[in-house]
């Protein structure tokens, strides 16, 4: 595949995925020793893993986040079982510390979550537009609608806006955002010579009146690199993906096989175009948990040991907050692969199809919160470089996405292996670059050479305010 007379083969995207508590998708391994999640107040902490992202040349940081806990499991509006383990529970605000990652480097991106549903559009546009700014156009947002019960009753709400009305909303929130940041200063507003900062008549106010948002503007913020942040989104309902394959310039798609994704990724790029979106504008990347190591008995063995930390009741915690299913109400010994919920039916599935040794083992409520228990609702790959290089290079092929967020069990020392073991056969592979391209997020992702501005065929092109 790397003959220098054959096609080029496709360059991945790689992101680090994570969270800003310590404990993202592998509840109990902030006790192991290599990990520093628990750590995850300190600046020292984020400055420390940016700093080694960019060494390994990782186009970004992928932060996830959520606005209350998961409390479906050990019954409706429970708590406890989730707090030893930490089933991304205490969590901090993602964006705070994104302007000290970015002093510490200076081409790595930084995809932050905010919601839709809750957040303010002018206030969110604002501190996203500072981040661009502060970081010199590398910064992207995580646009999501949020779906926990527990998030809206945080935020005043009696219940949760049901879930094609908080699409609906999104819809419009995005217009709104994009009439500030596009719309409201004209491309040469900002003069900065011997008589004047902004020449008046290119600053506007926006008046946007809609059903459910209203914003006069003007934009308070000068316009920064990029303007409107690179949008990354991860809807997998129909409202979601219609409003993803619109907007969206990075999909982050649930799937734990190839199989099930391929059939998203062409459902998907057949409503981009639908949308009138050149389908190679919107990136699509799967989540996949790997452990590297020298072999593959070296990798295997660190799996094992990573899960003698594991807390199962972190898992079915987090598993009760992902798919609305209380694990506690299954007997303990009752075999999903003949009983069960659909959605955990379709979940034993993919994971029997996809891990090794599992044809004839039972299925109980303990195997799905080991297979929880290390990078979450994800494929794994645990190998050698080559193994699993064989296994990310079969995903590409076989499904047709463009890359992949890579979680952990400890951080940052997977990060630091796959620095060390997975990437230098990925570039030997001809598959991931060996430097940045670009200095800006939209640059890095797209990598076609058209600068760090909304592409034309993006809806929120329709709005920016040109040079006369």
């Amino acid at each position: 595949m790397g003959d220098s007379q054959g096609p080029k083969p496709k360059q991945w995207i790689l992101n680090a995925f994570t969270m800003s508590t310590p404990g993202h998708l592998a509840a109990g391994l902030w006790r192991h020793p290599r990990n520093r999640t628990s750590q995850y107040i300190d600046l020292e902490y984020w400055t420390d893993l940016a700093k080694i992202l960019e060494e390994g040349k990782f186009h970004g940081l992928f932060i996830a986040d959520v606005l209350g806990h998961y409390d479906i499991y050990k019954g409706k509006g429970s708590l406890d079982a989730g707090l030893p383990g930490v089933a991304q529970f205490p969590i901090t605000d993602p964006s705070i510390p994104i302007s000290a990652m970015a002093a510490v480097t200076k081409h790595l991106s930084f995809g932050v979550t905010a919601s839709t549903t809750y957040e303010n559009p002018f206030l969110l546009a604002r501190r996203f537009a500072t981040l661009d700014h502060l970081t010199k156009g590398r910064i992207a947002w995580n646009a999501v609608t949020s779906h926990l019960e527990s998030a809206a009753k945080n935020v005043g709400l009696e219940t949760q806006v049901p879930h094609d009305k908080r699409y609906e909303m999104a819809e419009e929130y995005l217009n709104v955002m994009y009439k500030l940041w596009e719309s409201s200063w004209r491309d040469d507003a900002v003069a900065k010579d011997d008589k004047q900062y902004t020449v008046p008549g290119r600053v506007r106010q926006i008046n946007h009146s809609g059903e459910y948002f209203k914003s006069a503007g003007p934009f308070i913020t000068e316009p920064s690199i990029q303007r409107t942040p690179f949008i990354f989104q991860a809807g997998a309902s129909s409202a979601g993906k219609a409003f993803a394959t619109k907007h969206a310039e990075c999909m982050f798609l649930p799937g734990m096989t190839t199989e099930s994704v391929k059939k998203s990724v062409n459902e998907i790029r057949a409503l981009a175009t639908k949308n009138g979106r050149d389908p190679s504008h919107l990136k699509l990347i799967v989540g996949i948990h790997v452990i590297v190591d020298e072999t593959d008995e070296k990798a295997q063995a660190k799996y094992e040991e990573y899960l003698s930390y594991a807390d199962m009741e972190g898992s079915m915690t987090l598993f009760g907050g992902w798919t609305g299913t209380d694990l506690s109400k299954l007997d303990d010994d009752e075999d999903f692969q003949f009983s069960g919920p659909p959605g955990i039916q379709s979940m034993i599935s993919s994971w029997s199809a996809t891990i090794p040794g599992t044809n004839g083992v039972k299925w109980t409520k303990r195997r799905v919160a080991q297979e929880l228990a290390l990078g979450g609702a994800h494929a794994k790959a645990i190998g050698s470089a080559k193994t699993v290089a064989d296994i990310l290079q079969r995903w590409v092929e076989e499904s047709g996405i463009d890359g992949f967020n890579l979680s952990y069990a400890v951080n940052p020392g997977d990060f630091e292996d796959m620095i060390k073991w997975l990437l230098p056969e990925l570039r030997a592979r001809g598959v991931f670059w060996d430097d940045y391209v670009a200095t800006t997020t939209r640059e890095n992702y797209l990598q076609d050479g058209k600068g760090p501005r909304l592409r034309d065929d993006h809806p929120g092109s329709q709005y920016k305010w040109r040079a006369e």
